[in-house]
């Protein structure tokens, strides 16, 4: 279950993406989660998903 205060989100996040997943797709697909709907959120909460440095800005 991931976080849900967007600021401890984030950190969480990318915090995996940097451990773990070669990209946001991976770390969806490993934790069962919806990709847009995780964008979404993050959108909401006022970041955006970078893929060239694989972590939200």
């Amino acid at each position: 279950m991931l976080p849900q205060d967007p600021e401890i989100l984030v950190s969480f996040l990318n915090l995996k993406l940097r451990d773990n997943y070669k990209s946001l797709m991976d770390l969806c697909d490993d934790l069962d989660e919806d990709e847009a709907s995780l964008l979404r959120i993050m959108d909401k909460a006022g970041y955006r998903y970078d893929p060239d440095t694989n972590q939200f800005k």
